[in-house]
């Protein structure tokens, strides 16, 4: 594939992710598909068991492309998402609090699926979440 046929395969992800149709995303992802989280590597189905769950905790998240870079079988995204906290997520029940952060994601290509991705996740979620104090706040 292309650099702009992985950048268009990217942008097409998010917008499946966005319209919840997530078993056409899913189509997406390499059997042998590995998601590196700050929480640990998760296989394809441990993904789509995580999927349920952040999408229960976030219900009205919406995910925007606010960058995108490639080179090789490698596309970087910065990706905005903004949401409200309404359900249990990582242990910690729903806050009601708005959501508004921006995560750096890498994603490699091959045979047109997505067979490794890496989500660098922006503190301020916790943040917003009032598990760790805003910068400032003691």
């Amino acid at each position: 594939m292309s650099i702009e046929d992985n950048k268009a395969l990217v942008r097409r992800a998010y917008e499946l992710t966005n319209r919840r149709e997530l078993a056409t995303f899913f189509e997406l992802l390499a059997p042998e598909y590995v998601e590196h989280l700050p929480t640990g590597d998760k296989t394809r189905e441990q993904v789509k068991d995580y999927a349920d769950i952040f999408f229960n905790a976030f219900p009205d998240v919406r995910f925007k492309i606010v960058d995108m870079v490639a080179e090789g079988d490698k596309v970087a995204v910065l990706v905005n998402w903004r949401g409200t906290h309404k359900g249990v997520f990582m242990n910690i029940l729903p806050t009601g609090n708005n959501i508004d952060i921006t995560n750096a994601n890498m994603i490699k290509i091959a045979g047109e699926k997505w067979v490794e991705f890496w989500n660098i996740t922006d503190v301020r979620l916790m943040q917003q979440l009032g598990v760790i104090p805003q910068q400032g706040e003691r």
